[in-house]
């Protein structure tokens, strides 16, 4: 079995320079709307009873003018999953419970109601097999066609560039797992979804690396413009009730059904961490 031990330092590094880049990105964003805001790092250490080595990360939160509140999360975490859940998880079972498991979260929760809410994730993970996953949605209380396009026009060129139908793929993935199923509703207007993207050897990983690396991208090109398009148009009482019952429907489905949440939870990681996603405020009727 390969040894994914340099690969996982490798997607490491990429995930943390990502983070310190759109951190700085938003910043200064929050420099332009006249705020002082700035992330505020917490590390935290994982416990696994018997483990000398669970890894960590870091939980990365600012609150400010524009970014109501916007967590951007680094972690590495080394271990064994519990036994009926690791049945669940591609290339693990209950005689192979081992993972490591390396990634960057994002979501974004906005001020101004006409301002998209947004998620992004990428990670690389190994058990008895080796893959990425990942993804990126816009999640708009106001969709504005011009910002849909624009995001999707950024994630459909990376995927272009690293698979013919890698688009048509992820992004109709992405109407599917982006879906509230006890609303009958799409949490946002779409974008990519991808997992399991397997490395069956080092160059496979270089591939899924490359990938993983052009989503982060085309992330950073596409969302601060959409914001500062947004960020100062006017709103009203009506246009904020309206982004807060969509955050209401947003927090439905990262408790009930985001896989990144439930894996967090059963691997022992850190809970403010993991429920970073939830926003400040939300409403239902």
């Amino acid at each position: 079995m390969t040894d994914w031990t340099t690969q996982t330092e490798q997607a490491r590094s990429w995930f943390e320079t990502l983070r310190d880049r759109i951190c700085a990105a938003f910043e200064e964003i929050e420099r332009e709307a006249g705020s002082d805001a700035a992330f505020e790092y917490t590390p935290w250490q994982r416990e696994e009873e018997g483990n000398d080595n669970p890894g960590g990360g870091t939980r990365g939160l600012m609150k400010g003018k524009v970014f109501e509140k916007v967590g951007v999360n680094v972690s590495t975490v080394h271990g064994r999953f519990a036994p009926q859940f690791a049945a669940s998880i591609n290339g693990a079972s209950e005689e192979h419970p081992d993972f490591v498991a390396t990634g960057i979260s994002l979501v974004a929760h906005m001020a101004n109601p006409h301002v998209p809410a947004v998620h992004m994730n990428t990670r690389f993970l190994t058990t008895q097999k080796a893959w990425f996953g990942g993804g990126a949605d816009l999640n708009p209380p106001i969709p504005y066609e011009e910002d849909t396009a624009e995001f999707h026009a950024a994630l459909k060129a990376a995927c272009d560039a690293h698979g013919a139908d890698y688009y048509e793929r992820f992004s109709k993935w992405a109407d599917e797992y982006f879906f509230i199923p006890h609303r009958g509703v799409h949490r946002g207007v779409g974008g990519i979804f991808y997992d399991h993207l397997e490395c069956e050897d080092l160059a496979g990983f270089e591939a899924n690396l490359a990938f993983t690396r052009a989503v982060g991208e085309a992330f950073l090109s596409a969302f601060p413009h959409i914001v500062r398009r947004r960020m100062d148009q006017e709103w009203n009482a009506a246009d904020r009730q309206q982004m807060l019952e969509w955050r209401g429907r947003y927090a439905e489905f990262n408790l009930v059904h985001d896989r990144g949440t439930l894996f967090g939870l059963k691997t022992g990681g850190n809970i403010e961490a993991i429920l970073m996603s939830l926003p400040p405020e939300a409403a239902w009727r």
